[in-house]
């Protein structure tokens, strides 16, 4: 798809060149660049299985929510989500810890190579379409100051349910008037990624954690380990 403008005309290359350079469209996944809230109750021993059974209950709730059609936003699931791991591991928690967390959710630190990643971007259109709320995603790129990185920022409160939905992914093609196999869709998460080949895009893995995943719908390609490897791809 991306071929090259060398054999062609300088007419016809500069505007095969502005197609192209539009049709590259980065479709983000905020957990790829941001990192989860640092801040947890006073257990340190057992902030490790917290932190990763609020992810998990989290993402049950999107799920189940979704399959039922009852949707509620990603704020109030992850509250939720929240004290049900807190009970779960039976910690005791003051609603002053639980409002810390809950309020590290907005502010996010961003890994230290999503700026020069997203800089090594630019003229590419990119986005972010993800399961936070508007306020909550608009929170994190703030905090981060990366504003001016993203042409949109999609939420699934558009459609009022959750990824893998196909009615998520169609976001993006509705938001650029683009087919989705005229987008690279990047992720960390190995069901985001799945959900999105299914849809048609491209797909691309974030794959900090350097973990092998089975994936239903076929091996991903390519794949990197950190956004200012995204470049390279073009």
């Amino acid at each position: 798809m991306f071929a090259s403008e060398s054999a062609r005309s300088p007419e016809k290359g500069k505007a095969d060149e502005t197609a192209s350079r539009r049709v590259r469209c980065l479709r983000h996944s905020v957990r790829c660049a941001f990192r989860r809230p640092a801040r947890r109750p006073r257990h340190h021993g057992r902030s490790s299985a917290l932190s990763e059974l609020w992810r998990q209950r989290q993402l049950e709730y999107t799920w189940l929510r979704s399959l039922m059609e009852r949707y509620e936003d990603f704020r109030i699931l992850t509250g939720a989500a929240l004290r049900s791991a807190v009970g779960q591991l039976r910690l005791q928690a003051s609603e002053a810890h639980l409002g810390d967390l809950m309020r590290a959710y907005l502010f996010p630190s961003a890994f230290s190579d999503v700026k020069p990643g997203l800089e090594s971007l630019k003229g590419i259109p990119l986005a972010i379409l993800s399961n936070g709320t508007p306020a909550m995603l608009e929170s994190a790129v703030r905090h981060n100051a990366l504003e001016s990185s993203f042409d949109e920022i999609i939420s699934v409160d558009r459609v009022r349910t959750y990824k893998p939905s196909p009615s998520v992914y169609a976001l993006g093609v509705e938001t650029f008037r683009l087919r989705a196999a005229e987008m690279l869709f990047v992720s960390s998460n190995w069901w985001d990624v799945a959900g999105a080949s299914s849809f048609g895009y491209m797909v691309c893995r974030c794959n900090r954690s350097k973990t092998d995943i089975e994936f239903l719908t076929g091996a991903t390609d390519p794949t990197v380990s950190r956004i200012d490897q995204i470049a390279d791809l073009f």
